[in-house]
């Protein structure tokens, strides 16, 4: 058996979801490879080559690849199928962009967002918004599977694999790359950081966000929000943490104003320490708190700043 991670990628380096990924295709049983897809990618396959665990990068460097567009990766990744016994991607907005196509022109059933690996064939992912696991089971001869990347540690650096240069499938033509909008932050990245302030409805307003950025700062944290708040245009869409936006798991969540509902926790109970900040005690939200303050948000947030600051 041999596995194929599609490597998520900018070019110049790789995502951090590609390491998680590899170490759920090593748990796969046999050889790992990783297939990096790019423009002038060379960087990115050094950086998947030296990933542990990884025994070949395969790279195909063509201009049609080079904003990723996932009718030309999934191409890429048919041509390479049938060597192959798992296909695996990120359960990013890239890999399920990607994976779904493979599945259906295999004429294989996907299997979405595993946290575990059983057995070569046998694997565990949440169902219900994470309130219980389903164990599947996948008889097809080519499993193609997305990986929460919160289930797995990454695999550490210090691999030495070989690269190898593979010719690039033609452009299919079906889709034409516009422009692309990037959010400018110095904060670390949501789903890399290693601590997350996020705030809720509780909130109250978009204003009111500001009274964190300095506990953020002073943690070098990103911010993350609910769908509450980000649906009440307190902030923008990309700092939703949740079933429905980013499924996050840092060293350490502060969820302030956060009530907790279900499609929330789904996104961030797998965090190691969790930190609960709210005036109601009765909150969902402290079901699954390491710590939790009762209390009014703008008296504990400045509470918090100072007793940082005091140590």
């Amino acid at each position: 058996m041999v596995a194929l991670v599609i490597a998520e990628h900018d070019n110049a380096s790789l995502k951090s979801s590609t390491a998680h990924t590899v170490t759920a295709a090593t748990q796969c049983g046999g050889e790992a490879h990783v297939l990096v897809a790019g423009h002038n990618c060379g960087a990115a396959a050094q950086a998947a080559a030296q990933l542990a665990g990884v025994a070949k990068v395969l790279v195909a460097d063509a201009a049609q690849f080079a904003d990723g567009l996932a009718e030309n990766v999934a191409e890429q990744v048919l041509a390479l199928a049938k060597d192959y016994s798992h296909i695996l991607a990120p359960a990013t907005a890239y890999g399920k962009n990607i994976a779904p196509r493979v599945a259906a022109r295999l004429d294989v059933g996907q299997v979405s967002e595993i946290t575990k690996v059983d057995s070569p064939d046998t694997f565990e992912r949440p169902i219900y918004a994470g309130n219980a696991i389903a164990t599947v089971q996948s008889l097809d001869p080519i499993k193609v599977i997305t990986v929460r990347t919160t289930g797995f540690d990454a695999v550490a650096a210090g691999g030495n694999a070989v690269i190898e240069t593979i010719p690039a499938v033609a452009d299919v033509g079906k889709s034409v790359f516009v422009s692309r909008e990037v959010a400018k932050s110095d904060r670390p990245e949501l789903t890399a950081a290693k601590v997350i302030v996020s705030g809720g409805r509780g909130m109250g307003s978009g204003e009111s966000f500001k009274i964190l950025e300095p506990l953020a700062d002073r943690l070098n944290a990103a911010m993350g929000a609910s769908r509450a708040a980000v649906d009440a245009g307190y902030v923008p869409n990309d700092w939703q943490v949740g079933q429905t936006g980013k499924i996050v798991a840092p060293q350490l969540y502060i969820a302030v104003g956060i009530s907790g509902a279900i499609q929330h926790l789904a996104g961030m109970k797998d965090s190691k320490t969790i930190v609960a900040i709210n005036k109601d005690a009765e909150a969902p939200i402290f079901s699954v708190a390491d710590y939790g303050i009762v209390g009014d948000l703008f008296e504990v947030v400045p509470e918090l700043l100072d007793a940082l600051a005091a140590n």
